[in-house]
């Protein structure tokens, strides 16, 4: 494919001199990027449930010294179900809404994650991706507002942003989305639904498996590996939009092509980690549009890369990425970007 134009900038049009609209990206992008493929789609639901059986098998079965590779293995796959969940919130795994609905309380169950409470927030997240004190995904806390915060809160954003972020995803699983109250209409009933699912599910499933299996059992086969399921989501979330030159706006200069396109983070993990987590690496044509479902993402993004490459952004997992977000991304200021907390 030929570049649309040689060495774009962020605040460009790829075709003229005007600035660029999403609109624009996605004229880039051929039509077969947003088709749903069925076979691909319940595949990959077939393949993740027999994945995951196959990690509580193990956990039956094995020695305890394998014990470690086995909740790394099965919580890993359990993000797969995340994965399909968050295309079912999105439309993009099947056409009808009632199935999308279905699967996605289905995936997120064994999460205890009330899907429509997170549809709706992630929704959300999408539409305001990096506006300063809207969008509500790992967007940093501005310099004035971490000051007027009280000590405790300060302390447990400290840990958030450092060493800690790996419990990020579980601050904002409990925080967010259980208290349906804070919805209106329509979407207040179905968040209730969703929580009401999960919490009855919670209810029947915890102490037949302590019953079953005792307290090292529910420790062994549900809470390790929903741990390292966390450990993934908060480490996919914050890779995704953080880096020391992501650009956060507010509201009155905040530009929605420039945000989804140059805003967000392509990485690149062990193929192990891509092969049952569904490609959520491949962040970037996500943003540009979250119709696109995941198994057409490495093309779309192949695409952008072609026409945008020098400015997207890209990175590669490691424990130096993440010593670079942790040490350094962890307050914004408007005029100077990312700074470090005050000693």
């Amino acid at each position: 494919m030929t570049a649309l134009v040689q060495k774009p900038q962020p605040w460009e049009s790829a075709t003229s001199d005007a600035p660029m609209r999403l609109r624009d990206i996605l004229k880039t992008l051929p039509p077969e990027v947003f088709l749903k493929d069925r076979r691909k789609a319940w595949l990959k639901v077939a393949l993740n449930v027999a994945l995951v059986g196959l990690g509580y098998w193990g956990l039956a079965v094995a020695p305890f010294y394998l014990l470690p590779v086995l909740w790394i293995f099965t919580g890993t796959a359990l993000t797969g179900f995340f994965v399909i969940g968050h295309d079912c919130g999105h439309r993009s795994f099947a056409n009808r809404k009632w199935i999308n609905n279905l699967v996605g309380h289905l995936a997120f169950l064994p999460l205890i994650y009330p899907f429509h409470a997170w549809r709706i927030l992630h929704n959300h997240h999408h539409k305001h991706t990096n506006k300063v004190q809207v969008d509500n995904a790992w967007d940093p806390f501005t310099v004035e507002y971490y000051e007027s915060l009280p000590p405790l809160l300060r302390w447990g954003y400290r840990q958030i942003r450092g060493r800690f972020w790996w419990l990020g995803s579980i601050a904002h699983w409990a925080k967010l989305h259980f208290d349906w109250t804070q919805f209106k209409g329509k979407q207040r009933e179905q968040v209730r639904f969703s929580v009401l699912f999960v919490v009855i599910g919670a209810a029947i499933a915890f102490p037949t498996l302590i019953a079953l299996t005792g307290i090292w059992g529910f420790v062994k086969f549900w809470l390790l590996p929903w741990l390292v399921y966390h450990f993934w989501m908060s480490t996919f979330t914050i890779v995704h939009h953080t880096r020391p030159d992501i650009h956060f706006a507010p509201v009155q200069e905040w530009d929605e092509a420039s945000a989804q396109l140059f805003g967000t983070v392509h990485c690149e993990y062990p193929r192990w980690v891509e092969f049952l987590c569904h490609d959520i690496n491949v962040h970037i044509p996500h943003h540009v549009s979250t119709a696109i479902p995941w198994y057409n993402l490495r093309k779309a993004h192949q695409i952008l890369k072609e026409n945008w490459g020098e400015n997207l952004k890209e990175s590669k997992f490691s424990w130096e990425l993440m010593q670079e977000i942790t040490d350094y991304c962890h307050l914004y200021d408007g005029s100077k970007g990312y700074q470090k907390f005050p000693q």
